[in-house]
């Protein structure tokens, strides 16, 4: 009889464990269950900051594929000065607008304020952990037609239109592939917080802080535009929080797959879209504002009747505080390649898989 209690109690420790099992470094303790599929990939590692290439390896979705600059050496930008005409070495502009593949890092704390878009080159890696990196107060980052970029833990806010008359976006992401924005903050810019149009695709939006905003991400240049019908775009993991309007995305012609995302209380609209585009929702967690005529969390813009038979579909979703989703056409779920997929969990645990959204503090030799 003794030897079965010990055998039950031997099982239940072990079930138990493999609930809240956690990773111990420096005193710091993370519970597994609280880190979601791309975290779970890195952060455990105390050794992250000797090999930080190894980020590459850790996105999801349509970005999947997205190496950055996997293949090339480390920069570290010492200066946050910026000279669009004659870049000095040490500084942002120098680092992504080289020719060959670079993993770029901060040599310390720092606050950019860039003088005209800042045009990030192809197979690049901005890497902002291990500081606390701005882009602000001026123009800020454009990904034009080139492939393969990492935005990884930085703040982009209060960006505003440059010389050349952009929109004042945080990021814009045109004619461009293979793009993961991960563990960034961002709000208040002029235009929209990200912009991924003119046939970009194979795109991956995860672990982002998003606030205090009107348009925050655009997927589609325009209604009339078919080349947006290739975009692939994954959203997953980001807290959509206090004082977003609309846009949540915002999707024309392409597909995106929404997944595991915190909405608080929007104004206008969560997720919305024109010109028949593919919307999965799944696992997502909504919390409607409190005035009623708002709650609803789609919304479907000039197409009339036509609009009842776009594919729009909601799976493991929840919804608080009234909110409710339309579906129509059914469900079509993503079409991943090999690797690309992840498990989805239920709407009820994207609090915690989504706690940690936006840049994290991270120390060398420590547990991120």
């Amino acid at each position: 009889m003794a030897s079965l209690v010990l055998t039950v109690s031997l099982l239940l420790a072990t079930f138990a464990s493999s609930l809240v099992e956690t990773a111990h470094s420096n005193n710091v303790t993370i519970p597994r269950v609280s880190l979601n599929v791309i975290d779970a990939c890195w952060r455990r590692n105390p050794n992250w900051a000797t090999n930080r290439q190894a980020l590459a390896h850790c996105a999801v979705g349509y970005g999947k594929a997205a190496v950055g600059g996997k293949h090339g050496p480390i920069y570290v930008v010492t200066n946050p000065s910026d000279n669009p005409t004659s870049p000095s070495p040490g500084t942002l502009r120098f680092a992504v607008t080289q020719p060959k593949p670079l993993w770029i890092t901060f040599a310390r704390d720092m606050v950019i304020v860039l003088k005209s878009e800042l045009m990030v080159n192809s197979y690049k890696t901005i890497d902002g952990r291990g500081a606390k990196v701005e882009i602000a107060n001026g123009p800020c980052l454009r990904i034009k037609q080139v492939s393969h970029v990492i935005i990884h833990g930085i703040s982009i806010h209060d960006c505003k239109p440059g010389s050349k008359g952009w929109d004042g976006d945080g990021i814009r992401v045109f004619q461009s592939t293979h793009v993961w924005i991960d563990h960034c903050f961002f709000s208040r810019c002029q235009d929209g917080l990200i912009d991924v149009i003119l046939s970009s695709t194979a795109i991956t939006i995860s672990n982002n802080y998003f606030t205090q905003h009107d348009k925050v991400i655009l997927l589609g240049h325009d209604d009339n535009y078919m080349g947006d019908k290739i975009m692939r775009v994954t959203i997953a993991f980001n807290t959509f929080g206090p004082g977003l309007i609309e846009r949540m995305p915002r999707v024309r012609r392409g597909y995106a797959h929404v997944a595991n995302n915190r909405y608080e209380k929007w104004q206008m609209y969560a997720i919305g879209g024109s010109a028949n585009p593919i919307i999965f929702s799944e696992g997502n967690y909504f919390v409607a504002p409190d005035k009623a005529s708002n709650k609803q969390v789609t919304k479907r813009m000039g197409a009339g009747p036509d609009s009842k038979r776009w594919k729009w579909g909601t799976a493991k979703d929840v919804f608080m505080n009234g909110a409710f989703f339309v579906p129509s056409g059914g469900i079509v779920r993503p079409l991943y390649k090999a690797g690309e997929g992840f498990q989805v969990a239920h709407g009820s645990l994207v609090p915690s898989l989504t706690s940690s959204a936006g840049p994290l503090r991270c120390y060398a030799g420590r547990i991120c």
